[in-house]
């Protein structure tokens, strides 16, 4: 089966395309031509994902699957959540995402805080055409529970997961090879929904 994924994150691209396995072809936002900049102004993670999803399949007319995800920080009311990827700035013309000034901030953010629950959460919005051509959607999440660190741990992954150790792990996720991270990540529990339900369409 090809599916477009909406993403040319170059890591994001590796984690799902090993968690899909050989059974599915992605395309990646390059791939059909997009050089658009998806559009993320719902203000929610599920929200930011049906409409990146909708983007790629209205404009595009390729069945696509978008993913938008956070970490929703128990003692920050939920910071970062839709704006993780933005917490430190990165989100207006002339300024650069950075995963450390990132996690820089959260680290301030938490000083001094006992309670450092957080989960890390994903959402998966499919738009596929129905017999008519006409679009339907279809959302699957993951969530994976942990603790922020005090400090960064690992070199592997990417944005939080230096500091980010699932419950049940003594490793964080940048600690973790990508072949252990994609069995238990947020973003693999989402895509084995996905994966389960493409499955049984298939069947």
């Amino acid at each position: 089966m090809e599916l477009c994924f909406a993403s040319n994150n170059p890591h994001k691209l590796t984690e799902v395309a090993d968690v899909l396995g050989p059974s599915f072809t992605i395309r990646t936002l390059a791939d059909i031509g997009c050089t658009d900049e998806l559009p993320e102004t719902t203000g929610t993670i599920p929200g930011n994902s049906a409409q990146k999803a909708h983007y790629v399949f209205d404009h595009f007319n390729v069945a696509c699957f978008a993913d938008d995800s956070g970490l929703e920080v128990d003692a920050l009311n939920g910071e970062p959540g839709v704006d993780s990827a933005f917490y430190a700035g990165g989100d207006k013309p002339g300024e650069t995402r950075s995963h450390e000034r990132n996690i820089a901030k959260l680290l301030k953010n938490l000083d001094g805080q006992t309670n450092r629950r957080a989960q890390f959460r994903t959402v998966i919005t499919l738009v596929a055409p129905d017999a008519t051509g006409s679009p339907t959607e279809h959302q699957f999440e993951g969530i994976v529970p942990g603790t922020i660190l005090t400090e960064p741990r690992g070199t592997e992954g990417f944005g939080y997961d230096p500091v980010f150790l699932p419950d049940g792990y003594t490793q964080t996720f940048a600690e973790m090879p990508l072949s252990e991270k994609s069995k238990i990540s947020h973003r693999a529990r989402a895509l084995a929904g996905l994966v389960g339900f493409l499955s049984r369409k298939e069947s």
